[in-house]
């Protein structure tokens, strides 16, 4: 199947927090340098929504709160695919499992059976939607990218082990949350870490969400559910 590369295409991405209370650590990896989107940028583990994303059972829904800020400004039933596309890209890209022990009674999509082989069920209990972002006119790939939180005492096995990892992103590795950024970021993964970082002691969901709006006229910083950002210096 061919892609659009002008098209705006749904993304999630996932921001795996460890040791939140102690000495919290975030999961990140490389991109490579022929990467047509960000090349050699560290980032988190995401990528596009599949056509199938939206078949795929989870065992476990969202949180409502999310649900409902997911289907602001987007077609009502995204929610479900953004969901298994993070679960998804995750298992894809680190090899780390979100889910919980239970078998798929349906015939598996190809994209589904690595994962659904090692006798897990995908959930999404444990994803917190907390921020939103358009990618900029004028990049040769553009995103609509919705970035979700999870405790990694949500994963399922050992959290140091990437042997099932895609070769996507290398250097896969804990970064401190504190040290994060000394890596060469993209800029909304910067923005992204200053909002995760206000959120490490609150283990809730969000009311409201940053969404970071780029279109031809303006980059404006929005809010789904009513409020706008504050003004910065």
């Amino acid at each position: 199947m061919s892609i659009d590369k002008t098209a705006i295409r749904n993304a999630a991405t996932v921001i795996v927090l460890r040791n939140r209370l102690q000495d919290p650590s975030i999961l990140m990896g490389q991109r490579g340098a022929k990467a047509a989107f960000m090349p050699n940028k560290f980032v988190f583990p995401g990528g596009a929504v599949d056509a199938e994303d939206a078949q795929i059972p989870l065992a476990t829904p969202l949180p409502e709160v999310c649900t409902d800020r997911l289907r602001e400004s987007a077609p009502e039933d995204l929610h479900h695919a953004l969901a298994v596309a993070a679960i998804r890209e995750l298992w894809e890209e680190t090899g780390l499992i979100l889910g919980r022990p239970g078998e798929w009674t349906d015939n598996v999509p190809a994209d589904w059976t690595s994962f659904a082989s090692t006798g897990h069920m995908p959930v999404a209990h444990g994803l917190q939607f907390v921020f939103r972002a358009l990618t900029p006119p004028g990049r040769p790939r553009r995103f609509d990218a919705r970035f979700f939180l999870v405790d990694a005492d949500e994963i399922q096995g050992d959290l140091d082990d990437f042997t099932h990892a895609s070769d996507e992103l290398s250097h896969l590795q804990w970064v401190k949350l504190s040290e994060a950024r000394k890596f060469d970021l993209p800029f909304i993964t910067e923005v992204v870490l200053a909002e995760v970082a206000g959120r490490v002691t609150d283990p809730t969901p969000p009311q409201s969400v940053p969404y970071f709006h780029n279109n031809d006229e303006a980059s404006l910083f929005l809010r789904l559910r009513g409020y706008p950002m504050p003004d910065h210096p």
